[in-house]
């Protein structure tokens, strides 16, 4: 392991000795011996373009850490849940089908990124809908992390979601969640989609539906098949912000969705990934994250 790295793993494991005794909420010293780890076994794949070395912050305190142009081949960058559906390099970035055939849970996919990401987090990416259909959801995973009896790491445990059914993710992950390009699982109406956050796992009381942030916004006229959206995702300690637009439109045509995010809806750390219900097809290009 080469010096600079070695720096940046002990940083983190300090990291963790002052939050803790700062009584940070969420955080402790195995969540930054993970942080640790995950530095440590990204040392052989630190010369792929995608991870980006060294940058400086800009004036706002966010450091670029991934940048995927969808020209490095995805199984470089990416995890993938789910062998039914279909992942590809294109010219146009990376294109994801899920399985044909709906209400079988194997034909559910996600991708995660290998790379996790510590902090305030910061993300864009361009986003393709590519199929025909006005039923199921595609979903932002941000952060998460392993909870209960599951290794906080999620990549140790990827062999048990081979069929990816929704369950086995909101009672076993801590993540936050963000519903695009979505649409009931009985709809007919194809400008009846939706946008809603979600905090994971299953709230203690209140179960499913207590996993909801609120607000959700409904018909937003956004998603067109075959239209490029430029989708950027906010996420502090304390709020979520989603902004789309065509990406061809003036920045003055962007809409955004705004959540306030409550104690058990704040991240730390983890990994992010871009997860298609069956039957859902897209392309994603130009995927950036940065951290502050």
């Amino acid at each position: 392991m080469n010096s600079s790295l070695n720096r940046h793993v002990l940083l983190v494991k300090l990291l963790g000795i002052v939050l803790v005794t700062s009584g940070c909420a969420q955080f402790n010293s195995k969540s930054a011996d993970v942080i640790a780890e995950n530095l440590n076994s990204t040392a052989s794949t630190l010369v792929n373009p995608v991870i980006v070395k060294n940058a400086k912050p800009d004036t706002n305190g966010w450091i670029l850490k991934f940048n995927d142009m969808g020209e490095t081949p995805w199984q470089d960058n990416w995890l993938l849940d789910g062998r039914v559906g279909k992942v590809t390099n294109i010219n146009k970035g990376i294109k994801v089908e899920a399985g044909p055939e709906a209400n079988n849970d194997a034909h559910h996919v996600v991708l995660w990124t290998k790379k996790q990401f510590l902090g305030d987090v910061r993300m864009e990416f361009d986003f393709t809908k590519i199929d025909d259909e006005n039923k199921m959801v595609n979903i932002l995973f941000i952060q998460a992390t392993g909870v209960g009896e599951f290794d906080q790491d999620i990549a140790t445990w990827s062999h048990r979601r081979q069929v990816p059914s929704m369950r086995f993710y909101f009672e076993r992950m801590k993540t936050l969640h963000i519903s695009y390009a979505a649409y009931g699982q009985k709809n007919e109406a194809p400008d009846n989609d939706y946008i809603r956050a979600r905090a994971y796992p299953l709230h203690p009381e209140k179960g499913f539906k207590g996993m909801e942030v609120p607000a959700s916004y409904f018909t937003t006229g956004l998603f067109k098949k075959d239209v490029v959206y430029k989708m950027e995702v906010l996420k502090t300690r304390d709020q979520l912000i989603l902004s789309v637009r065509p990406k061809h439109k003036p920045e003055n045509e962007t809409k955004r969705f705004i959540w306030t995010l409550p104690e058990r809806a704040q991240m730390e750390f983890g990994r992010i990934g871009l997860r298609q219900m069956y039957t859902r097809s897209s392309i994603y290009n130009n995927i950036k994250v940065f951290t502050r």
